[in-house]
């Protein structure tokens, strides 16, 4: 073996044993038989939800719905969509189905949406028909003030099952919105599902402060997931130069950014300290960033795409407590948009590309 592919070998070798003594992150490879491309040429696809087995809607970002089977290879376009203000990281975003959608057919989009001198996180619901129409499609909620912003718009969407829908804002690119409580961006927002503000809300009734608003002190949110054995929201969220966090948004509390961060300036100095008394701690934390978004339960962990760090993070869980985290996928050079526990028990993924992909995992 040649003197320098010798080097390398090693340097490998030592990374990979420094890793597993440390408990620190692990990086494996996934065989391809494990891993299969079911649908291509999407366009910066950013969200999805399965009607049933076989059966997908898809979200692209220029502000196309799609309806994907993946047994016969059909798609068709789904009309009845509202116009999105397609800039920056803005357009099209989030899909939900309603819990009672096998009745009531409702699903649910979340939008960056042009509104008075700017735009804003939108969140909307229209019935599927047979023919592939949101009919009857109406806006429940808009984020504002409005902002003149291209990015951090949040948006994945959530419910509760006690009537609630909840959804992730940004704070738009300025960081002081996150800590006004009458600003909805960098917030958790909470509604009744058909766009109402719940009584029990933790800001109804106080002056100076916006009742949608559920938590706060966010940053950008792009990923949510309901723990499937105590029913609590997760949620993770993009930090700026490192301090990515996930967090268990809980009524009325601040989350701390820009007030606490584990991240720093782009440019490199501190922003804030890293805990402050009033202020939530995250339960975990990336340093240096993987630019999270995306996040399904599945089989007892968590699994969280990666944009920056182009892999499929499983973060394996001791109740509230991350463990362990290993990295998959990390050689195939995906940015992995969206995570989603399947009907099949397989995991689905969307990539953030020109010419994005829908891919299934069997991890």
């Amino acid at each position: 073996m040649p003197r320098q592919t010798m080097i390398v070998v090693f340097e490998h070798l030592f990374h990979y044993l420094i890793v597993l003594l440390a408990g620190l992150t692990a990086t494996t490879a996934m065989a391809d038989s494990g891993v299969e491309t079911l649908a291509k040429d999407l366009e910066h696809p950013w969200g999805m939800a399965f009607l049933a087995e076989g059966e997908v809607l898809v979200t692209e970002r220029p502000g196309r719905l799609l309806y994907l089977d993946l047994e016969t290879g059909q798609r068709a376009q789904v009309s009845g969509v509202p116009a999105v203000d397609a800039q920056g990281q803005g357009g099209l975003l989030d899909i939900e189905l309603h819990p009672d959608f096998s009745d009531n057919r409702q699903v649910y989009l979340t939008w960056a949406g042009a509104c008075g001198d700017g735009n804003a996180t939108h969140l909307g619901r229209g019935r599927l028909t047979d023919d592939n129409q949101l009919a009857d499609f109406e806006t429940l909620f808009v984020a504002t003030p409005c902002v003149e912003s291209t990015k951090h718009f949040g948006s994945r969407i959530s419910f509760d099952g006690a009537g609630h829908v909840l959804f992730t804002t940004g704070d738009r690119g300025e960081r002081d919105r996150a800590q006004d409580l009458e600003d909805h961006n960098g917030a958790v927002i909470r509604l009744h599902d058909d766009g109402s503000i719940p009584a029990t809300n933790p800001f109804v009734g106080q002056a100076n402060a916006e009742a949608a608003i559920y938590s706060y002190g966010h940053r950008n949110p792009q990923g949510a997931a309901r723990h499937p054995e105590t029913g609590a929201l997760w949620i993770h969220e993009h930090g700026p130069r490192g301090g990515d966090e996930i967090n268990l948004p809980a009524a009325g509390e601040n989350f701390g950014w820009p007030e606490t961060t584990y991240g720093r300036e782009y440019w490199g100095p501190e922003i804030a300290p890293s805990e402050k008394p009033g202020t939530i701690q995250p339960i975990h934390v990336w340093t240096p960033s993987i630019a999270p978004s995306g996040m399904a339960f599945h089989n007892g962990d968590l699994y969280v795409g990666a944009l920056a760090k182009v892999h499929l993070a499983r973060l394996r869980l001791d109740g509230q407590e991350v463990v362990s985290e290993e990295r998959l996928l990390e050689d195939r050079g995906w940015r992995i948009r969206a995570v989603e526990s399947g009907p099949d028990g397989n995991l689905y993924l969307l990539t953030d590309q020109a010419n994005g992909r829908l891919v299934r995992v069997n991890p």
